[in-house]
């Protein structure tokens, strides 16, 4: 590759990454998008921002055994999580029309006591550019994404809980 070309694709890389104009990529904040709540009814995604502290949302959909694995792990933390740091989750399923049916039964049948919307036609998804589930965002009240993560392992949920330590104790 010559390095004209070599150097405009790496200022390209930085422009769109938000380096060369001083922004933190994370930083953006959650777009304006409608969704519907288990009941039938339509919120905005704005609704969803925690007043008193962090947000977490998480994208995920009834056939991703990742996504079910971590919002199980989660399970488990988010009383504590709650508590201690004032932390409220939020699921958001990408689950298409043909599967909304089944939403509602799995959450009650896991016990999550989460908020859980359906985006079933992706426009959320699409908004926040995910492209992969589960994915996570951790965001102010603000609405400003401070942190996001894509997949899950085993562990992955240590990692959230010490970025929401690192951003609660920043307020």
């Amino acid at each position: 590759m010559k390095p004209v070309y070599f150097y405009a694709f790496i200022w390209l890389l930085a422009f769109r990454s938000g380096i060369s104009t001083g922004q933190n990529p994370n930083s953006r904040r959650l777009p304006d998008v409608k969704l519907t709540a288990l009941n039938g009814s339509t919120v905005n995604s704005a609704e969803l921002i925690s007043k008193e502290g962090l947000t977490i949302i998480n994208f995920w959909a009834t056939w991703c055994k990742p996504c079910v694995l971590e919002l199980n792990t989660i399970k488990d933390l988010y009383p504590l999580w709650k508590k201690e740091l004032g932390v409220k989750i939020v699921a958001v399923t990408i689950d298409d029309s043909r599967n909304t049916s089944k939403v509602a039964p799995m959450v009650k049948g896991k016990g999550w006591e989460y908020d859980v919307y359906l985006d079933s036609n992706s426009d959320f998804k699409r908004a926040l550019n995910v492209n992969n589930i589960p994915h996570t965002f951790v965001l102010n009240p603000a609405g400003e994404i401070l942190w996001q993560h894509n997949s899950y392992a085993q562990g992955d949920e240590d990692e959230l809980y010490e970025i929401l330590k690192k951003y609660s104790a920043a307020k």
